[in-house]
């Protein structure tokens, strides 16, 4: 169906950005609306889908395993795309979604409601969807009470942006820990003093979450993070990125005592055992440690440098602390945090695959893809938006994400 191009606006890429909702955990809030669509409608199956580059993400979903799967394949691309409702009584009656992978594959799908969700400067973000094995009637009240649930949706993502504390851990929330940052980086390099960050991760939290369930994938969340209170000094900043990552700023901290602050942290974190009923857990963490660099006096550039040290200590087998030495900045340049719609286009043009570019500069970037293996090292990459492409080579892979340097 021929919607990618407009599904590919900055402006709603440029919203999902301010928002920062993309790949944070499950919140009580939006999975209340989803269970409400669920017993309204009487449907197994329904979502809060946000679409990136390269994939529709569900920031709920209650009936589905997967929290993510490609765009190409999303019924959400419609609304999204289009900012109208979209409703499929009966897929296999309907020639534009009856060979979808979803109908045809699982979750088998036959009826599909799905609504726009904007953000408050009226650009569509998402969507709210209610999903059916069978073919069902769909009224014009049933829309109405689906749009009216989408509506609690957007106040949710606003109360996002205001909120400053994170409901689970009680941190600070990545947004507040940025503001909070850039205050404490501009007095670092007015009054010439050092500053060093800490960015770390919990080791296999996917396996907790599978294993033993999201409850005690929160207990270990709330966990760490009051050993962290207990450890750090008043005077430091810890935030919660996102997910199973955090981050702290150590104000009048030079490189070598913020590597002793966070073998601190991750020995304590490795020492705790987390108890939720039955259920007994330990965890360990890596860590980054990077120092503000004159060249370089901003959060994000002080945060990609913690980021990729903390990548190195995953690399080198978790449960470590790595000091940010910076190679890979010199090799690919990465500057600034983005949020665009990218295609790597190779075999001559001939073949393409749709990307989300996440850090980008003069030298290189950061993508994200939904199957790695797929994608071949040299390609050139493509940005519409940004009428931009160039030629790339792969010098890194994590996970889904892809480091390129620009030929």
């Amino acid at each position: 169906m021929p919607y990618f191009d407009q599904l590919d606006s900055d402006r709603r890429l440029s919203e999902l950005d301010r928002y920062d909702v993309l790949g944070t955990p499950a919140e009580e809030a939006f999975d209340r609306v989803t269970r409400l669509v669920c017993r309204l409608f009487n449907v197994p199956m329904s979502t809060v889908t946000f679409i990136d580059g390269h994939r529709q993400w569900f920031k709920s979903r209650q009936g589905l395993d997967a929290c993510e799967t490609a765009r190409d394949m999303a019924f959400c691309r419609v609304p999204t795309a289009t900012g109208e409702p979209l409703v499929v009584r009966d897929t296999l009656a309907d020639p534009h979604f009856r060979d979808n992978r979803l109908v045809t594959g699982e979750p088998f799908l036959r009826f599909y409601a799905g609504v726009p969700i904007r953000s408050a400067r009226n650009v569509v973000v998402g969507t709210l969807c209610a999903m059916d094995v069978v073919p069902r009637p769909f009224e014009a009240r049933d829309l109405d009470l689906l749009c009216d649930l989408a509506r609690l949706v957007e106040t949710e993502l606003e109360l996002r942006v205001q909120a400053s504390t994170d409901g689970l851990t009680q941190l600070l929330t990545r947004r507040a820990f940025v503001e909070e940052a850039e205050r404490a980086i501009a007095l670092a390099t007015r009054h010439r003093y050092d500053l060093s960050c800490i960015v770390f991760d919990i080791d296999h939290f996917k396996v907790v979450n599978d294993e033993k369930g999201h409850a005690t994938g929160d207990a270990v969340l709330r966990e760490i993070a009051r050993t962290a209170r207990e450890t750090l000094r008043r005077s430091d900043l810890i935030g919660r990125l996102g997910g199973e990552e955090f981050a702290i700023l150590l104000p009048h901290t030079g490189p070598a005592d913020a590597l002793n602050v966070a073998e601190k942290l991750r020995a304590a974190i490795a020492a705790r055992t987390v108890r939720l009923g039955d259920d007994a857990v330990r965890v360990t963490a890596s860590f980054g440690v990077a120092q503000l660099a004159p060249a370089r006096p901003d959060v994000d550039g002080l945060l990609d440098h913690a980021d990729q040290a903390m990548y190195q200590a995953k690399n080198r087998g978790r449960d470590c602390c790595i000091m940010w030495e910076g190679e890979r900045e010199e090799r690919t340049g990465l500057s600034r945090r983005v949020l665009k719609a990218g295609k790597i286009v190779f075999n001559l043009g001939r073949s393409s695959i749709d990307c989300t570019v996440k850090r980008m500069s003069e030298g290189g970037a950061r993508l994200d893809v939904e199957s790695p293996s797929s994608v071949p090292r040299e390609f050139k990459l493509s940005i519409t938006a940004d009428a931009f492409s160039r030629k790339c080579t792969i010098v890194d892979q994590r996970d889904r994400q892809l480091e390129v340097v620009f030929r």
